[in-house]
């Protein structure tokens, strides 16, 4: 299984960006990506809203997004943490008295979730949201239940199958490929280039932390060892 998975890599991250702009929300002023990475989301999302803030811990991801965003003047890449943030994304070239932040209508996450305090990730993105903005998360979670334990092993054996199809034709032995952003087999050394940290929480005690904070929520269990939440915050 690793053999295959070396030779058939692919980004268990990317996989699900068309999952996150199909799920965008109607009204697309502000966007906030948590944890922007190498800025391939981000420079897609500066296409769909009029402003979008990335935000990452790293200053090598920083630099790697500010590379791909290059000439892309509606995009702020900093370190911010959500609760350093006001309801409102400041437009680049726009410091005239009088002018109004742009409402978020989305904030969105691709593992990012679990090298963040949850409780209070959930409790920011619920204050900062604009009513009928959304959250939409793609994350890692351990297992232990028995659902959690098929899931993972449906993952282990989609895991090249989905490889070979994103990889024509497939890369030779001892040839890199995939690109910079193809997750490494698990029972391979380190070659991500993102800061790697393992889950800690269980994918129960996620969802019952969103139920606390984010009524309604969506979460499902997906191939590529994650899972999508989705939230749309409630049009008072």
């Amino acid at each position: 299984m690793r053999r295959l998975n070396d030779r058939f890599p692919w980004s268990h991250n990317d996989h699900f960006h068309p999952w996150i702009v199909a799920g965008l929300p109607a009204r697309r002023r502000g966007a906030i990506e948590v944890g922007c990475g190498q800025g391939a989301l981000l420079a897609r999302l500066a296409g769909e809203f009029r402003h979008v803030h990335g935000t990452d811990t790293s200053a090598a991801m920083r630099a790697d997004s500010l590379r791909r965003c290059a000439g892309l003047g509606n995009v702020t890449i900093d370190v911010a943490q959500l609760r350093d943030l006001d309801p409102g994304i400041e437009a680049h070239g726009t410091e005239a008295p009088g002018t109004e932040p742009e409402p978020i209508d989305l904030i969105t996450m691709v593992a990012a979730l679990h090298h963040l305090d949850v409780e209070e990730t959930f409790a920011q993105a619920g204050r900062l949201l604009s009513p009928g903005g959304r959250l939409l998360i793609v994350g890692l979670a351990l297992s232990a239940t028995p659902r959690d334990y098929l899931w993972e092993g449906i993952s282990v054996v989609t895991n090249p199958l989905i490889g070979m199809v994103k990889n024509a034709p497939p890369r030779r032995e001892g040839e890199r490929g995939g690109g910079p952003d193809v997750d490494p087999p698990r029972s391979a050394g380190p070659r991500d280039p993102f800061p790697v940290t393992d889950p800690t929480m269980t994918f129960d005690e996620i969802a019952e932390a969103a139920r606390r904070h984010l009524p309604g929520a969506r979460f499902r269990h997906r191939v590529g060892f994650r899972y999508t939440l989705e939230w749309t915050k409630p049009v008072r």
